[in-house]
């Protein structure tokens, strides 16, 4: 595409960001047509066509089975997207990114122990209690893994948190195997397995500090791993 067109397309983009704005669209709401756009802006069809496609790519408008464009609920697929890019093109290394979420990690363990329902205390305990029973089978105790740190996420009651937590999981998947087979000895893959316990007893419990010291100490045993596996 032109530079021209670009610069078309990107005015569009801007517009239609705009007239959700402005016009208080929620996810779900129908978005004009492409042909209304087009007057409504005097460019062409084919600039507002591409000004969708990126807004879409973007998940900031929905244009599945061949409907009117909507706005769209809100996902980590590109934040996850840009994520793994930074990894693989060395812009941001695995350790950076477990930086990041030990951070984020341990504000969630904190928020998720003061504002999770019963059901979700519940839910936690049966997660960690997964994995366990599953630790020797590494693909399910990582889906186990993931599903409670996904779980503590939506107990934080912060939708922010679930978005970047759902975004790091693809680098998890590639990294987790690598941090599980560098924990050599039964005794630290009990240390991993008995702090995700802890941390959900803690929620459980109420205990937000508690909790936010636990997920601490796992991600610093897990950047552990990753180091003695050469990652960093």
């Amino acid at each position: 595409m032109e530079t021209g067109s670009l610069g078309l397309v990107s005015a569009a983009i801007g517009a239609i960001t705009r007239h959700i704005r402005d016009h208080d669209l929620m996810p779900g709401d129908r978005l004009p047509s492409e042909a209304s756009l087009s007057r409504d802006l005097n460019v062409s069809r084919t600039v507002v066509r591409e000004a969708f496609r990126s807004l879409s790519a973007l998940r900031i408008i929905d244009m599945s089975g061949g409907r009117r464009a909507t706005v769209a609920q809100i996902d980590h697929g590109a934040m996850g997207l840009m994520i793994e890019h930074g990894v693989q093109t060395d812009q941001i290394s695995v350790q950076q990114v477990y930086d990041v979420r030990r951070t984020i990690e341990t504000r969630i363990a904190t928020l998720a122990a003061i504002r999770r329902t019963e059901q979700e205390a519940e839910v936690l305990v049966a997660q960690a209690a997964m994995m366990r029973a599953v630790r020797d089978d590494p693909a399910r105790l990582m889906e186990a893994d993931l599903a409670f740190h996904t779980t503590l996420a939506e107990a934080s009651r912060n939708p922010l948190f679930r978005l970047i937590v759902g975004a790091f999981q693809g680098i998890t998947r590639q990294t987790w195997p690598i941090g599980w087979r560098s924990r050599v000895t039964p005794q630290a893959q009990e240390v991993m397995i008995a702090t995700h316990e802890g941390i959900a007893t803690a929620v459980a419990e109420g205990d937000p500090v508690r909790a936010a010291e636990l997920m601490a100490v796992h991600f610093d045993e897990s950047v552990r791993a990753l180091v003695s596996a050469g990652m960093g």
